[in-house]
């Protein structure tokens, strides 16, 4: 399973919120703009918590596990394996949405006068910060599953260690 690149996610934020800047220019020139929802950083703000949730009882159990403690549960590598990809495929998705209001929000920046469009902004704005918690918490969940090198296993073609 290939780790999660930051300049990937970053390169997903970007190109989503260039796109969605243009987007929102193009729908206010018609005369509306499309309302960023009150649930969007509240749904990121839960993912990221489910997500943290996930990596710490994981870490916790492989910490039992390590230390040998009596009665510790250890960790199925296969549940390891999908909390991962849980972790990685909401990272992805985190990007591109918390890319999505920051472009609007960046539009809306300019109309901080009105009300609504102000509370659109501030919707934007937590949107984008969830979205970075999102992405921290599924940064954490795999480097909590990241197996470590195995330095006494040599490879094919290696000299083994004297």
């Amino acid at each position: 399973m290939r780790e999660l690149r930051i300049r990937v996610l970053a390169g997903v934020f970007v190109v989503a919120g260039i796109l969605s800047w243009a987007g929102a220019r193009l729908w206010n020139s018609i005369g509306t703009l499309p309302s960023v929802p009150l649930a969007a950083p509240v749904v990121l703000a839960l993912i990221a918590a489910v997500l943290l949730a996930t990596a710490l009882s994981l870490r916790a159990r492989l910490r039992a596990q390590r230390e040998r403690r009596p009665g510790a549960k250890g960790v199925d590598p296969l549940t390891a394996a999908r909390a991962v990809v849980f972790g990685q495929a909401s990272a992805l998705v985190a990007a591109l949405v918390a890319g999505m209001y920051g472009g609007t929000g960046v539009f809306l920046l300019e109309s901080l006068d009105i009300p609504a469009r102000r509370d659109q902004a501030i919707y934007a704005g937590c949107s984008v910060a969830a979205g970075i918690a999102v992405i921290a918490a599924a940064i954490f969940l795999e480097k909590i599953c990241k197996l470590p090198e195995d330095e006494d296993q040599n490879g094919p073609g290696t000299a083994p260690a004297a």
